[in-house]
């Protein structure tokens, strides 16, 4: 097990795509119901594909060696208010449970924002379930504010 500064962060290549998946499968909150099957594959595959093809997203594996212990996605976002201001949504932030409090979250996370601001966004934004208190102390941590309340449809 490497240090967290030992961590390499890339885009993810489709092979990745399992992988990927698998950690967000570790996660009981999400209650997105993620699985990798061999019915599942397909859609994974299309959101993947997608994502590739949009210069606005890009997906990202935390790896130690060879091993995927981390993922998130950023959405870049253009914004008529500040300006004309670029801001970026963090999507999707999974650390292989294994490997949680190590520094990986914080690592993937010092890359999003040095990423944002090589792209010239002005802000970094997400949203945490309201039950992962772990989380919101993590994200406070990094210097985040609860600014705004969120809410969801599912359509």
């Amino acid at each position: 097990m490497s240090p967290a500064s030992a961590i390499a962060i890339r885009e993810a290549e489709r092979g990745d795509l399992e992988a990927i998946v698998r950690l967000h499968e570790e996660d009981e909150l999400g209650t997105h119901g993620d699985a990798w099957t061999p019915e599942t594959r397909p859609a994974y595959e299309a959101a993947f594909d997608a994502i590739a093809r949009s210069p606005e997203n890009s997906l990202y594996v935390a790896l130690d060696g060879e091993e995927i212990v981390g993922t998130f996605q950023l959405t870049f976002i253009p914004n008529l208010t500040g300006r004309g201001a670029l801001r970026v949504k963090v999507e999707s932030v999974k650390v292989k449970a294994a490997r949680r409090s190590g520094g990986i979250g914080a690592r993937m996370m010092a890359f999003a924002e040095e990423e944002a601001r090589r792209r010239g966004a002005r802000m970094l934004e997400l949203t945490s379930n309201k039950t992962r208190r772990d989380a919101h102390r993590f994200y406070e941590r990094l210097g985040y504010a609860r600014s705004h309340e969120g809410f969801k449809k599912r359509l």
